[in-house]
């Protein structure tokens, strides 16, 4: 099955905390992934990033989607 999303990230499962209507899935991420983002020229020179920088990535997401295989 092919997913939308391309930044995929393996986890395992840390912890389920499940309540009536929704549950709370936590997960300890166990290899590192590249990730992307896209932003626009004018914020890349406004920070001044190049290859080589250590930045901080916040990831600002609707969903995450756990898929089991």
């Amino acid at each position: 099955m092919k997913y939308g999303a391309r930044n995929r990230i393996r986890a395992k499962v840390k912890s389920v905390k499940s309540g009536d209507i929704m549950s709370l899935v936590k997960f300890d991420i166990t290899i590192p992934h590249e990730m992307a983002s896209v932003l626009s020229t004018e914020s890349v020179e406004h920070l001044r990033i190049k290859p080589g920088d250590e930045i901080e990535l916040i990831i600002k997401a609707i969903h995450v989607l756990p898929v089991k295989d």
